[in-house]
């Protein structure tokens, strides 16, 4: 069953910066994933949870796992852009992924046919923090959630393949 997308969350952009670079010459694996935080942190202002809802409600988005995919190098200097999918968003769960691109300028968008350079799936619970535990959305939330809801990409899902030993 094929749905019509409502509505897309916007891009999220940055500028790989120097201090972002690591001895090998090209962008250091932990800031793909400060990367792909940003850009969660904006699909939280889109969906309803940003700084007045925590504020006021106590309530915000934990990562309780990911799966991160480093698919091609990134250069200083790279203009970035961060497709976010909410893949889907439940009770107190939200299931969401980022794929990276490298593309040509500041307000630019990824080439129809460009290959991101890396990708992650998250899931994330809405956590009541005086509490110290997992709560539902209000409707609201899920509501807005819904407007961005779309089908997975066909890389979501994927599990990291057991090492075995040759005997």
């Amino acid at each position: 069953m094929t749905r019509e997308i409502a509505r897309r969350l916007p891009l999220y952009r940055q500028v790989v910066p120097p201090e972002w670079i690591d001895y090998n010459g090209h962008m250091s694996e932990g800031y793909y994933s400060l990367a792909f935080g940003f850009a969660t942190d904006a699909m939280m202002d889109a969906t309803g949870l940003h700084a007045a809802y925590r504020a006021a409600t106590g309530c915000s988005l934990y990562t309780v796992e990911a799966h991160l995919r480093y698919l091609r190098d990134v250069a200083e200097g790279a203009h970035l852009a961060v497709r976010t999918r909410v893949l889907g968003v439940h009770g107190k769960k939200a299931h969401f992924a980022h794929e990276l691109y490298v593309v040509d300028g500041a307000a630019a968008d990824p080439a129809p046919d460009a290959g991101p350079v890396a990708t992650t799936e998250l899931l994330a619970l809405h956590v009541d923090q005086e509490l110290g535990r997992a709560v539902a959305f209000p409707d609201a939330v899920l509501e807005r959630f819904a407007e961005f809801v779309e089908p997975a990409p066909e890389w979501a899902g994927r599990a990291i393949a057991a090492v075995v030993a040759a005997k």
